[in-house]
């Protein structure tokens, strides 16, 4: 199929009846903006099977950047909507597939990455501490997202300690003493001693 012929399919199957296929085609900046409302109708949906045939669509795409974009915007849509890490994974398996159809190296990368962020994510919201190795491996954006949002007392802890940046350990300490931890009102030694960000005496 055509590109124009691409574009007009998923701006028909998001019910989105304002955008000039003929300026989204000329305009790769027209074209993003469209994907990414196609994306939010599409997480919307819920559809699984909607969302594979908007991924393959959009890897069709000849300019990566603009259908990465969109990629990852259906990741963190489906990672938001997800009721939880089990869910997120047989979803974000199918993604991960599809993103080792991208041509460059990066976009591939940048997916799992987002993936793998997410997995994170969802594994901390059902209780889990990361290892600080794991933490490590979280991308600035997801370490900044714990700091910000997380309710765990060990996890802000551990960004108070060992965050990649200032500020991911600047908010996640002053975060930590606002948190009520799960086990009782009063934090414990080592998660005090963790938030100070110094080591024990």
């Amino acid at each position: 199929m055509s590109l124009g012929a691409d574009v007009a399919e998923l701006l028909a199957g998001a019910g989105i009846g304002d955008v000039d296929v003929a300026a989204a085609v000329a305009d790769e900046h027209v074209r993003t903006a469209a994907y990414q409302r196609v994306v939010a109708a599409v997480v919307a949906s819920g559809s699984r099977e909607r969302e594979r045939a908007v991924v393959d669509v959009l890897l069709r795409d000849p300019h990566e950047l603009g259908a990465k974009t969109a990629v990852v915007a259906l990741v963190d849509g489906v990672a938001r909507r997800a009721g939880g890490l089990g869910e997120f994974r047989a979803r974000a398996e199918e993604l991960r597939v599809a993103a080792g159809r991208f041509r460059g190296e990066g976009h591939r990368a940048f997916v799992r990455r987002r993936i793998d962020d997410w997995v994170l994510w969802h594994s901390v919201r059902e209780g889990r501490v990361p290892t600080a190795g794991e933490l490590a491996e979280a991308t600035d954006w997801m370490q900044r997202l714990l700091a910000g949002q997380s309710t765990s007392t060990a996890v802000l802890a551990l960004l108070a300690a060992s965050g990649r940046t200032r500020k991911v350990r600047n908010v996640a300490k002053g975060r930590v003493a606002g948190v009520r931890p799960a086990g009782g009102a009063g934090r414990s030694n080592e998660t005090q001693r963790l938030a100070e960000g110094g080591p024990g005496r």
